[in-house]
């Protein structure tokens, strides 16, 4: 081969080479940093950059993007002289890619350290329990803290996050026991609660079934009493009524027997004859044991002949009617004051009175531990008590309350 020809092509690869190394591509949310003869040159971010051959080299590719490093459990000391192992997870971003490189050899390294022992200082002045429940404050704390310090280093610190806090096993034994028993506890407590209000509940439907058995049971004697008084004065009335009746059936019997005697113009034998027929009825009485017969018997019916008699020409008593001047005794059957006596429509204030207790009878129970509506029901029967001195029975009058007297007021 021709050597003008080798040198050629050894020109050519030189070229290639140099190109190659003059021209870098940066990623998107990355830094390089470019050196010069071994100083700081410049930072070329997200692009290509052009490098002078043989004088410039990247010294640090930094990620830009927002990093999440979780470190190793940490052994930590609390006040009350117990060890507890915390994880924790550090969110940051490299701001300046320059400071993250020549202000510190390992930003990460550095980051874990500052959390370490700022973790240990912060947990070393709480107690346990105080470092279970104050996750939070502690957070705060770390976040705070990281962010002063790695703040020359270019490094923004987003968040710190506890990931974990692991106690002692006798630790975690103990506190399982006493979160046990804490549970029992409120398990008994509520339980207590609760039979303490079904205690008071079934009380209080205790109490008001008897208020409820009790206003029934005022109620229903009221009515009773009510439902007497008001019977009694009705049979009263009734009786009344019927003998009025009987009486005026009597006095009708009497007038028309006497009417038909008169009419018939009976003889003194006749009537003598009526009188000794009635005798052996006297005698079938219950009361009569021994019944005699006068000796002067016929004394007696002659007694009778005369009175009934009157005599005639031959010395014979005959029977001689009374002189009819024209008079009729009649029974006070039409009298105005009595008709009322014998109506039998029926009463409309009875039969509001029946409706009224009726409906408190049927009225609805009220939900236990609401307040009953006591007396409603009495308060009606009692505001229809007094009206029961004047209740209209069967008639168009009044009736008032039975008197000592038995007599009817006006």
């Amino acid at each position: 081969m021709d050597a003008g020809l080798i040198i050629l092509i050894v020109v050519l690869v030189l070229v290639v080479a140099v190109v190659v190394k003059s021209i870098v591509i940066v990623p998107q949310e990355w830094a390089y940093i470019i050196e010069r003869l071994g100083r700081y040159h410049s930072t070329r971010e997200g692009g290509p950059a052009i490098l002078v051959p043989f004088v410039d080299r990247t010294r640090e590719r930094v990620d830009l993007r927002e990093q999440v490093v979780s470190f190793p459990p940490q052994p930590v000391i609390t006040q009350d002289n117990l060890t507890v192992n915390i994880d924790t997870v550090v969110y940051f971003k490299v701001n300046d890619a320059k400071s993250a490189v020549y202000e510190i050899a390992n930003y990460i390294a550095g980051v874990e350290q500052i959390t370490t022992t700022t973790l240990r200082n912060v947990v070393g002045g709480m107690t346990l329990e105080q470092t279970l429940t104050s996750r939070d404050r502690i957070n705060t704390v770390l976040r705070g803290e990281l962010d002063e310090a790695t703040e020359r280093w270019g490094i923004r610190v987003a968040r710190v996050e506890i990931k974990a806090i692991d106690p002692p096993p006798s630790i975690q034994e103990s506190m399982e026991r006493q979160m046990k028993a804490d549970r029992e506890k409120r398990a008994m407590i509520l339980n207590a609660e609760g039979q303490r209000e079904s205690a008071i509940r079934s009380a209080e439907g205790q109490k008001q079934s008897q208020i409820l058995s009790a206003e029934g049971a005022k109620q229903a004697a009221i009515l009773s009493a009510e439902a007497e008084r008001q019977s009694e004065i009705l049979r009263a009335q009734g009786r009344r009524a019927a003998q009025y009746l009987e009486a005026q059936g009597e006095a009708k019997a009497i007038e028309k027997k006497f009417a038909a005697i008169k009419a018939g113009k009976p003889t003194p034998e006749l009537l003598a004859y009526e009188y000794l027929q009635t005798l052996p009825q006297m005698a079938e009485g219950e009361a009569s044991k021994l019944w005699v017969v006068p000796s002067d018997f016929g004394k007696a019916l002659e007694g009778f002949t005369r009175m009934l008699g009157a005599p005639g020409e031959d010395g014979v008593f005959r029977y001689q009617p009374s002189a009819d001047d024209g008079a009729v005794s009649r029974p006070a059957e039409d009298d105005e004051s009595i008709k009322e006596w014998f109506d039998t429509s029926t009463d409309p204030e009875i039969a509001r009175q029946v409706a009224e207790a009726t409906a408190a009878a049927q009225a609805e129970v009220p939900p236990v531990g609401e307040q009953s509506p006591r007396g409603a029901g009495t308060a009606r029967i009692a505001a229809a008590a007094p009206e029961a001195a004047t209740t209209q029975i069967p008639g168009d009058g009044a009736v008032p309350a039975p008197e000592s007297n038995g007599r009817r007021q006006d």
